[in-house]
């Protein structure tokens, strides 16, 4: 073909050009693509509904059931049957059944202990974790300088993370027994596993040596992070350590600061192991996991009831740092993005 001045004209190949999809051909490959990624994720799905959906379903429904006790009539155990709320109203209420009646649990019952077991859990999480924070970050500072024998440093760092828990508790009750190493230090005679105030301070200095480590781990990924160009910049602009330290690595740490802590709560709300071989069940020392276990030997469907008690707990927990705290990261990240 030639255009009106002689000159001739290709006309290109329909089969060359890209071929523009209907409305109705696009949804079908959508639809063919959504079919296949859900065939891929179904079996991780099912796989989660058995290990996890099943036991907590099963959890829930023990929860409203009564324990097994003995019949009056004839001395035998007898399946308790539905119990309402009378389980939960059992913790939260601190409430005891005594000759068929309700009564509020005397001490030395596991019920009168349930909000003392709450203070202690959450006076263990603030301080552990407030400790391993401001400890982890000077950890991490150092080890994240360049000097001869930082691989040395850092692997020697990780010692008491690797150690087992079982392991740590029953060195630092060693450390702390009346004729152990920490009263022969400092010249003292203290009950640390016995006494209220010492047990619960003993604990607390075994967590945060065994758990600090973890937190360093995590900062020190962080911090190296930084780009070097920004404290080169701010030295040339006569900034101090101090103010280094404020307005560049906090504010860039602060996203790892957060994960950090965040992480470090949630297995601190869990504390089990490290007071309850410290202490042999003190009460001064009794977490939430501690009286879960404690009550399974009692009455599993009332530590169901527990269980569950724990787990909201938990969940509130993380859910206010979650939205709280992770939404101050996403926006501080934001405030960065958009101030470079």
């Amino acid at each position: 073909m030639s255009d009106p001045s002689g000159t001739a004209t290709r006309v290109p190949n329909d089969e060359f050009l890209p071929r523009k999809r209907g409305f109705g051909e696009s949804m079908a490959l959508e639809l063919r693509k959504s079919g296949r990624a859900w065939l891929l994720v179904t079996p991780v799905l099912i796989a989660l509904v058995v290990v996890i959906g099943y036991p907590v379903a099963r959890a829930l429904w023990m929860s409203f059931q009564k324990d097994q006790g003995l019949d009056p009539s004839t001395g035998m155990f007898v399946e308790g049957g539905n119990a309402g709320f009378s389980n939960y109203t059992h913790w939260l209420l601190q409430q005891c059944q005594a000759g068929g009646e309700t009564v509020s649990c005397p001490t030395g019952n596991l019920g009168s202990q349930f909000w003392m077991a709450i203070g202690v859990t959450l006076f263990f999480t603030v301080i552990t974790v407030a400790l391993e924070a401001g400890i982890g970050l000077s950890m991490a500072m150092v080890m994240g300088k360049t000097f001869r024998g930082r691989a040395l440093l850092r692997a020697a760092v990780l010692i008491p993370w690797a150690i087992p828990t079982a392991v740590t508790a029953r060195l630092w009750e060693f450390m702390f027994q009346y004729d152990g190493v920490v009263n022969r230090v400092f010249g003292t005679h203290i009950l640390w596993t016995s006494d209220e105030w010492p047990s619960r301070f003993a604990v607390i200095a075994a967590d945060v040596w065994k758990t600090t480590p973890f937190m360093a781990l995590l900062l020190l990924a962080g911090l190296q992070v930084i780009p070097a160009d920004v404290y080169e910049a701010a030295k040339v602009d006569g900034a101090t350590a101090w103010q280094r330290f404020t307005q560049i690595t906090l504010p860039l740490l602060k996203p790892a600061l957060l994960v950090a802590v965040l992480f470090r709560t949630m297995d601190a709300l869990r504390m089990y192991d490290l007071p309850a071989i410290m202490t042999l069940g003190n009460p001064s020392t009794r977490t939430v996991s501690i009286l879960v276990v404690d009550q399974v030997r009692q009455g599993p469907n009332s530590a169901a009831a527990l269980s569950t008690l724990t787990f909201l707990l938990i969940f509130a927990i993380a859910f206010v740092l979650v939205k709280v705290l992770g939404a101050n990261a996403v926006r501080t990240q934001e405030d960065q993005r958009r101030a470079g």
